[in-house]
């Protein structure tokens, strides 16, 4: 009788552990989740470059990128859809390989106007994941992003999701901090950016900030705003 009591704490202890360890490792299902940690080690190392900002010497380091991929990549710029780069990564490698590439150099998809095929190129994320990253639509900032995908991904897995997409920025309504967002964005301009408000429509956008850059500097900026 005492050996089979004793089982049965073992059996029940045993049962305790396993049930905490499973509510560990599973994503919660609530509605909020904690803000992404980007201070956290772990997601610093995982750093995605940017193929229409990343230098010659950024992309060599890169074990798969020779100097010819490297020169190649360079000379196509700007990429305005990120399945326009992955198309080209299918040039140089068989598939296995551009996945393992995309973990390191990406165009970051536009979450609110991508196929859902488009989000099955980031590495890790299948056709499940890639439906809940649709279902969400539109997404008004990557905070929504953040809340929403964190239900079903840690916030680790959520903050390097967030290194492979975008929320388009509003012109008329955006922040400093959500401008600066912008990859390759700077303080001078932001001035720029802030300096037309209201835009009354793309093309006044078009006009205004092809001022300052050129043509294909503008089509990269282009992609990352909206006056929806």
């Amino acid at each position: 009788m005492t050996k089979y009591f004793f089982s049965l704490i073992l059996i029940s202890t045993f049962a305790c552990a396993t049930g905490e360890k499973q509510a560990k490792d599973e994503p919660s299902n609530e509605a909020e989740v904690k803000e992404v940690d980007m201070s956290d080690p772990e997601i610093e190392t995982q750093i995605v470059l940017n193929p229409n900002l990343a230098t010659k010497e950024q992309l060599l380091s890169i074990p798969q990128i020779d100097e010819e991929k490297a020169e190649r990549i360079i000379s196509n710029r700007p990429y305005v859809e990120s399945k326009a780069f992955v198309s080209l990564l299918r040039e140089f490698f068989p598939e296995e390989v551009v996945s393992d590439v995309s973990a390191s150099l990406f165009l970051p998809i536009n979450l609110n106007t991508a196929e859902e095929t488009v989000f099955m190129d980031v590495p890790g994320v299948g056709e499940k994941m890639a439906g809940e990253f649709e279902e969400y639509r539109p997404y008004k900032s990557i905070e929504q992003f953040r809340r929403e995908i964190g239900k079903y991904a840690r916030e680790s897995e959520v903050a390097r999701f967030e290194q492979y997409v975008f929320v388009p920025v509003n012109l008329n309504e955006a922040s400093k901090e959500e401008i600066l967002s912008i990859p390759g964005m700077g303080d001078k301009m932001l001035q720029e950016f802030e300096e037309y408000r209201p835009y009354k429509s793309i093309e006044q956008f078009r006009r205004e900030i092809g001022k300052y850059v050129d043509d294909e500097e503008l089509a990269r900026l282009e992609r990352y705003v909206t006056l929806e």
